[in-house]
């Protein structure tokens, strides 16, 4: 058993759905540390009355909507340091307490590519983001590594600038959202849309697919269009995994033991408690 003790939450809202309390807590279980992760309902606006009245008791937090880009706009303000990643996709899920500070990054782009490495995949050739929020942006920052083309498909123009900003390497092209879009066209296609926000796209899902789908959400699931995909032979690939791989990097960010955490049995912790 380690003589490490480590305090850590997930903030957000709506949170009572949220499965990483049961990865951390079974990651520190198979670290031997001794170790306490909660869900904590923290709303929009209150991210930096959190940290000031009760951030000196917890080691590291993980951040999820509506705070992964609220931590932007109060960095300067509540002695946050946010790394180069993160100020490059405008997006956190990390704070690490750093003395009486914080130091801030995003685990989403670097869980992404190993879920889809674990799957036996590293390089697409097209690839069609749906939706452009925080997670998205992480998802085009990463993408910009494996792929040979990007499309973004939102809901608004406001968010173009945003996550063009995340591509070092690549044009990305912006899609105005289509319900009819012929996913076929894409070999990956990534969905960061809230729960339902894509059901008009499911409807018109070919009856024959054939690319791979990864759906960034995992409660409920499966999503319609993780099930359309599906039923049209289409590979899937869960919110479960990038929870999975996300949570890893966190905790390994805090703990650099955390390299020895066996992936296939937090997966099992996961599943169970989403069923």
């Amino acid at each position: 058993m380690s003589d490490k003790s480590l305090k850590a939450a997930v903030l957000g809202f709506p949170i009572a759905h949220s499965l990483s309390p049961v990865l951390h807590t079974k990651a520190f279980d198979l670290l031997g540390v001794a170790g306490s992760y909660e869900a904590i309902e923290v709303a929009s606006g209150g991210l930096a009355d959190f940290l000031k009245s009760q951030g000196a008791n917890y080691d590291y937090l993980s951040l999820t909507m509506p705070l992964k880009e609220e931590v932007l706009v109060i960095a300067e303000s509540s002695g946050i340091e946010v790394d180069e990643l993160a100020l490059q996709i405008q997006s956190v899920n990390t704070l690490i307490r750093n003395g009486s500070g914080w130091s801030a990054t995003s685990t989403d782009g670097s869980g992404f590519v190993k879920a889809l490495a674990n799957a036996g995949y590293d390089h697409f050739n097209s690839v069609l983001i749906l939706g452009a929020g925080g997670t998205a942006r992480a998802v085009a920052g990463a993408l910009d590594e494996i792929a040979d083309s990007v499309a973004i498909m939102g809901r608004s123009v406001r968010r173009n600038v945003g996550i063009a900003a995340c591509f070092r390497k690549l044009a990305p092209e912006f899609i105005t959202w289509d319900d009819q879009i012929d996913l076929r066209n894409f070999d990956l296609v990534v969905n960061t849309t809230p729960s339902g926000a894509a059901d008009l796209v499911a409807e018109n899902i070919p009856s024959k697919v054939d690319g791979l789908l990864f759906d960034v959400l995992y409660k409920p699931w499966p999503t319609l269009i993780a099930r359309r995909w599906s039923d049209g032979g289409g590979k899937v690939i869960s919110g479960l995994e990038l929870l999975l791989y996300q949570g890893i990097d966190q905790i390994n960010a805090v703990y650099p033991l955390g390299q020895k955490i066996i992936d296939s049995e937090l997966r099992l912790a996961l599943i169970n408690a989403s069923k």
